[in-house]
């Protein structure tokens, strides 16, 4: 075999998509091909792109081998399961991030452009317009199993794509459900059938319960808020996050008779933030929120009921219940806090204000701070802050963080002598706020004189 120089970046991989590509290359894609299905491809992401090569080496470009095997799939008689097995084989390959932009394409031209009239978007920010079913168009020229391709597509964006993927997700169900909408209403019973039947639907004494990993949502309704009671809706999280296949972008629907919050203010009163308030009562239950917590947070992850000015991580409400439960917990919490994007996220800043207005600024307590200011653009300061710093023990315990400051940031920079600058401003700002500038003169000129030259020391 003698193939011609490949004509990829840098000669990393062969181009498919050209009209003049030879013959023997186009042999060695469809090769390949093969070897996805037969799971002996082998991909390579030591260099850019990611690259996958069949059995002989040859290396191409997933998006491109996907985009060739789909162009070659009838749109009459649509074989859905051997697309799905094709595309679920490359996913694991490559991941979801290296195939999704080909798969959305080949649905708004294969199923959007070919059924519907495409009005005018809203707004520029509308990521799709608004599309009504084409007049003319007969029930028998629509293709189910190309429909139940695209429901498939729908929830690969909801289990495997970024949280913001979830519009596409809709978008595409929207688009079924206009003209098969018992297909779509299927799904929002039993999902996309993955689940173990034990995990999709649940039933005891205590609560009844269900997971639907097409549309991302965990649903309880607690017959009473007991301790039997909430670890079994515990263990039934712990179940579904477990599942390899359930989204880690979700919502929690809680209903139970007992209304209660943690004690901070501003904290959405969803169901979810009650159910950990609830279970939090249960020192017994405290080491299995611990592990619902470890298995939600992710960072770029949501809970998807949440309004855009309460987002957060899953995982929240379990760790700021325990949390406010002692140091025990304070590990958990710094985790949480590294994981929180610090862009759209700002609940923990609220956590924060009460966490240290309980326990106060100790040695314990401070490395909290230092991670919770990386985690939210700006930490406000409450007023009670400067006197609950003011005292030996808590002024000493800053002196400790300022000289260890390296600890808490990455390899890459904990001898940068200007991260460690600004995280330690930011420690400051949290503190004393606007007394903190100018060298914290302010702060500096009203602590107690016995005092004062430790604050000098903080502050230089």
């Amino acid at each position: 075999m003698s193939l011609p120089k490949r004509d990829g970046v840098n000669g990393r991989y062969y181009l498919i998509h050209k009209p003049d590509t030879d013959p023997e290359v186009l042999a060695e894609a469809d090769l390949c091909i093969q070897d996805v299905l037969a799971g002996t491809a082998r991909e390579n992401h030591s260099g850019y792109p990611t690259v996958v090569r069949n059995r002989n080496g040859t290396p191409f470009l997933p998006d491109q081998l996907l985009e060739r095997y789909l162009s070659k799939l009838p749109l009459r008689g649509f074989p859905c399961e051997d697309a799905v097995a094709f595309c679920d084989a490359m996913r694991r390959l490559v991941g979801w991030q290296e195939v999704q932009y080909t798969l959305q394409q080949y649905i708004e031209k294969q199923v959007q452009k070919r059924y519907f009239v495409e009005g005018e978007k809203d707004s520029w920010f509308s990521p799709y317009p608004p599309c009504t079913v084409w007049p003319e168009l007969k029930p028998e020229d629509v293709d189910e199993p190309l429909l139940r391709f695209t429901c498939y597509v729908a929830v690969c964006c909801t289990v495997y794509g970024a949280s913001y993927e979830t519009v596409a997700a809709e978008h595409y169900f929207g688009l079924v459900s206009q003209l098969r909408p018992d297909m779509v209403k299927e799904l929002k019973s039993n999902g996309s059938g993955k689940l173990p039947p034990e995990i999709r639907k649940r039933k005891t004494k205590h609560l009844t319960a269900s997971a639907n990993d097409a549309f991302a949502a965990i649903r309880i309704t607690a017959r009473d808020c007991t301790e039997g009671c909430c670890d079994e809706a515990l263990s039934y999280l712990v179940e579904v996050l477990e599942q390899p296949d359930f989204p880690r972008s979700y919502s929690i629907e809680f209903r139970g008779p007992e209304k209660i919050y943690l004690p901070i203010p501003g904290l959405p009163k969803k169901g979810v933030h009650q159910l950990f308030a609830c279970a939090v009562r249960y020192p017994r239950l405290h080491v299995r929120i611990e592990n619902y917590a470890r298995l939600a947070m992710r960072e770029y992850e949501w809970y998807n009921n949440l309004a855009d000015e309460s987002c957060a991580m899953p995982g929240t409400f379990a760790v700021f219940a325990l949390g406010l439960e002692g140091p025990k917990w304070w590990r958990l919490v710094c985790d949480y806090l590294d994981r929180c994007d610090d862009e759209h996220s700002s609940l923990q800043g609220k956590f924060l204000h009460v966490f240290f207005k309980k326990f106060g600024f100790t040695a314990q307590s401070l490395p909290v701070l230092v991670h919770g200011v990386q985690s939210i653009q700006e930490m406000k300061p409450a007023k009670e802050f400067r006197t609950l710093i003011a005292n030996e023990e808590s002024l000493d315990a800053l002196l400790e963080i300022k000289e260890h400051l390296g600890y808490y940031l990455t390899d890459e920079l904990c001898e940068d002598k200007k991260a460690k600058a600004y995280i330690w401003r930011d420690v400051l700002w949290a503190i004393w706020g606007k007394d903190s500038e100018n060298g914290g003169s302010k702060a500096i000129k009203a602590a107690p004189a016995q005092l004062r030259e430790r604050y000098e020391q903080i502050f230089h």
